[in-house]
C-alpha cells in the first residue's frame, strides 16, 4: 500500500512540475519521468489546438446552417495549410532538438530564426491567394452562391492571414523541440481563452464591438492567434527558456533554411498523403448516405479527441529521440521510444474497452437520429480494434520523425493508405457487401499494418545515423 501512495505521490508531483514548466535534462532524466514531464503538456496543447475550430463553429451555429456550412468548406481549406505548417513543425523539432541535444543553444537559436523566416516565406502567397480567390475557392469547393456570398469575408481573412496559422505552429514546434513543451501548451490556453471572449462580441456585435457576423469569427480567432504569436516571440527573446534569441540572430543562414527545408519536407508530405486518403474514405462513405456520412465522422470526432494522449506521447517521443541523439546517445533514444510506446499502449487498451462497450451510450452523447447512431457505434467499435497496434505505430512514426528521417514515414503512409487502406476499404464495403462498416474494417486493418511495418523499419536502426 505504502508503494502504491508512493507511486501516487510521484504522478502528482510529475504533473505539478510539468505543468510549471521546470527546466529538465532530457538526455539524463529518468526515462518514464522524461516522458511524463513531456508529454502532458504536449497533451494539453493538442487538446487546445482542436478546440479552435470548435469554438468558432460553436457561436457560427447562431447565424444558420449555411454560415456554418461556409466555415466548413473554409475548414477543409484551412487543411492544406495545417498540413504546410505540421510538416514543417516536424522538421523544426527534429533540428532544434538535435542541436538542444549536442549542448548547442547558438545552433538551435539560428535553427529557430530560420523557421521564423521560412515561415514568413510559405505564408506569403498563400496570403495572397486568400485576398484574390476568396470566393472562388468557396464556389471551387462546392459551395452555393449563397454560402459563397455569406463566407467569402470569413474566408479570407482565414487564408489571408494563414501566418498566424504557421507561425504558431512553427514557434510552438520551437519550444517543444527544445523540450520546453509548457509553453507551448500556455501559448495556446491563452489564444484559446481570448477566441472564446473575442468570438460572440464580434460576431453578435455585443457592446461596442460591430457586428461582423461570421467573419467577426475570422477575426476574433486571428486576433487570438496573433496575440498568441507576439507572446511566442516575447518569451523568444526574453532570454529565460532554453531558446534564447537575440538581435544577433535575425538574418538569413542559407544552409540552415536549406536543411530545413530538406527534413520538414517529407513532414509535409506524410500530412498531405494522410489528408488524401481520409477524403477518399469519407467519398467511399458517402456512397452509402448521409446517416453514414454522419456516423462516421461523429465518431472521428470522438477518436481524435480520444487518441489525444497517446499523440502528446508521441510528440514527447520525437523531443527525446533527436535530444538523445545530439547527445551521441542513440541507444537511450531507441529506448525512450519503447517506453513511450509501452505507455501508449497501455492507455489505448483503456481506451479499446471503454468504446467497446461504451461505444453506444457515447454515440448517443452527440446525435438521437436512429439511423446515424448504428453506424457511429460500428465505427468506434470496428476503429477501436486497432487501438493498441495505432498506440505503437505512432510513437515509432514520430521517432523517425524526431530523429530527422520524415521520408520513411511518408514512405510507409503511401503503401498502407493508398495501396492498402483506400483499395481494401473499397473492396470491403462495395465489393464484399460491408457497406460502411468494410471502410470501419479497413481503417482498423491499415492502421494496425501500418504499425507493424513501422517497427520492423525501426528496429533495423537506420534512423541513428540521420544527419539533421
Amino acid at each position: 500500500m505504502s508503494l502504491k501512495r508512493s507511486s501516487v505521490r510521484q504522478f502528482w508531483n510529475d504533473l505539478r512540475e510539468s505543468l510549471a514548466g521546470t527546466e529538465r535534462d532530457f538526455t539524463t532524466e529518468n526515462l518514464t519521468r522524461a516522458v511524463t514531464l513531456l508529454a502532458i503538456p504536449m497533451v494539453l496543447e493538442l487538446v487546445m489546438q482542436s478546440i479552435f475550430g470548435v469554438i468558432d463553429v460553436f457561436f457560427v451555429a447562431r447565424l444558420g446552417s449555411q454560415a456554418v456550412a461556409a466555415v466548413g468548406i473554409t475548414e477543409s481549406l484551412l487543411t492544406i495549410i495545417f498540413s504546410i505548417a505540421g510538416g514543417l513543425s516536424m522538421g523544426i523539432t527534429a533540428v532544434i532538438a538535435r542541436r538542444i541535444g549536442e549542448k548547442n543553444r547558438d545552433a538551435a537559436a539560428v535553427a529557430a530564426v530560420q523557421a521564423i523566416f521560412v515561415g514568413l516565406l510559405v505564408s506569403a502567397p498563400i496570403t495572397l491567394v486568400g485576398l484574390l480567390y476568396s470566393r472562388d475557392l468557396l464556389v471551387l469547393m462546392g459551395a452555393s452562391p449563397s454560402v459563397a456570398d455569406i463566407g467569402s469575408g470569413y474566408n479570407t481573412i482565414m487564408i489571408g492571414g494563414n501566418l498566424t496559422i504557421m507561425l504558431l505552429f512553427l514557434i510552438n514546434a520551437i519550444f517543444r523541440g527544445a523540450g520546453d513543451a509548457v509553453i507551448a501548451m500556455r501559448v495556446l490556453w491563452i489564444a484559446n481563452l481570448l477566441n472564446i471572449a473575442l468570438d460572440p462580441l464580434l460576431i453578435f456585435g455585443l457592446g461596442p464591438f460591430p457586428e461582423l457576423g461570421v467573419s467577426g469569427a475570422a477575426v476574433a480567432t486571428n486576433i487570438a492567434r496573433g496575440l498568441g504569436v507576439s507572446y511566442q516571440v516575447f518569451l523568444l527573446f526574453r532570454g529565460r527558456r532554453r531558446i534564447e534569441l537575440t538581435f544577433g540572430h535575425l538574418r538569413l543562414n542559407g544552409p540552415v533554411i536549406l536543411n530545413l527545408c530538406r527534413v520538414s519536407l517529407g513532414g509535409i508530405l506524410q500530412f498531405l498523403v494522410a489528408t488524401a486518403s481520409w477524403l477518399g474514405l469519407v467519398r467511399i462513405v458517402a456512397l452509402f448516405g448521409s446517416s453514414a456520412l454522419a456516423g462516421y465522422t461523429i465518431a472521428l470526432r470522438v477518436v481524435i479527441f480520444a487518441i489525444l494522449p497517446s499523440w502528446g506521447m508521441s510528440n514527447a517521443a520525437a523531443t527525446l529521440v533527436g535530444q538523445n541523439l545530439g547527445a551521441g546517445k542513440p541507444d537511450r533514444a531507441e529506448r525512450s521510444v519503447w517506453v513511450t510506446a509501452f505507455a501508449s499502449m497501455a492507455f489505448m487498451v483503456l481506451i479499446t474497452i471503454a468504446f467497446t462497450g461504451l461505444a453506444r451510450p457515447i454515440s448517443l452523447l452527440f446525435t438521437q437520429e436512429a439511423a446515424v447512431i448504428p453506424f457511429a457505434v460500428d465505427c468506434l467499435r470496428y476503429i477501436s480494434y486497432g487501438y493498441v497496434f495505432y498506440a505503437c505505430g505512432m510513437v515509432v512514426v514520430q521517432a523517425f520523425n524526431g530523429a530527422g528521417d520524415t521520408y520513411t514515414p511518408t514512405v510507409i503512409n503511401l503503401f498502407c493508405y493508398w495501396l492498402i487502406q483506400i483499395p481494401l476499404a473499397y473492396w470491403l464495403a462495395l465489393k464484399m457487401g460491408m457497406g460502411a462498416q468494410g471502410v470501419f474494417l479497413a481503417i482498423a486493418i491499415s492502421e494496425s499494418l501500418l504499425a507493424v511495418v513501422a517497427v520492423l523499419v525501426f528496429r533495423r536502426g537506420r534512423w541513428k545515423e540521420r544527419d539533421v
